[in-house]
């Protein structure tokens, strides 16, 4: 019964850096093109201790402490990238079609840079083509003076959830 379509991914990292910094958690949600949810996946990854103190301090995470503080706690319980990686593999062999899988999300250029880095196998099963909600979001706010609110939690599947019906508002004006 495979018949999702698009890999919408999020991911919370302890910084953007894709050589320094780590996936702290993950969250998938498989749609088809008409974005229903076929499954879900997340995952907490297991950061070390050193790289968590070293990366995660500043602004953004003074600004977001208690955001901060839940994606540590979650980490210290969490799964390697690599157990997590083969789970994510498994995840596309049992909802996706052989071909092309196509990743989606807001920014999820910023997501592959640390799929290359962190789960290497997994991204070569992803089409070279993005679906990013961001382009839809600069146009839309730029071009015609539209802007939606999407709901920044910075936790993975919250955010993931949030730029998929980011994405359906979009296709729903563009069909007006």
């Amino acid at each position: 019964m495979k018949k999702a379509s698009l890999f919408w991914i999020d991911m919370e990292m302890t910084g953007l850096d894709p050589v320094h910094d780590r996936i702290l958690e993950i969250a998938v949600v498989a749609t088809d093109w008409k974005l229903n949810t076929i499954a879900t996946y997340e995952a907490a990854i297991k950061v070390d201790e050193k790289v968590i103190k070293e990366r995660m301090c500043g602004d953004f995470w003074e600004k977001n402490a208690e955001t901060k503080d839940a994606l540590i706690a979650t980490s210290a319980v969490g799964q390697g990238a690599k157990e997590a990686e083969q789970d994510l593999m498994d995840f596309v062999r049992n909802y996706f079609k052989r071909g092309r899988i196509y990743i989606a999300g807001n920014s999820v250029h910023q997501d592959r840079k640390f799929l290359e880095r962190e789960m290497p196998a997994l991204n070569q099963l992803f089409h070279y083509r993005l679906l990013d909600v961001s382009a839809f979001k600069i146009y839309f706010q730029e071009a015609l003076g539209v802007k939606l609110q999407k709901a920044e939690a910075h936790r993975a599947i919250d955010d993931i959830l949030g730029s998929i019906e980011e994405f359906r508002s979009y296709t729903e004006m563009i069909k007006k």
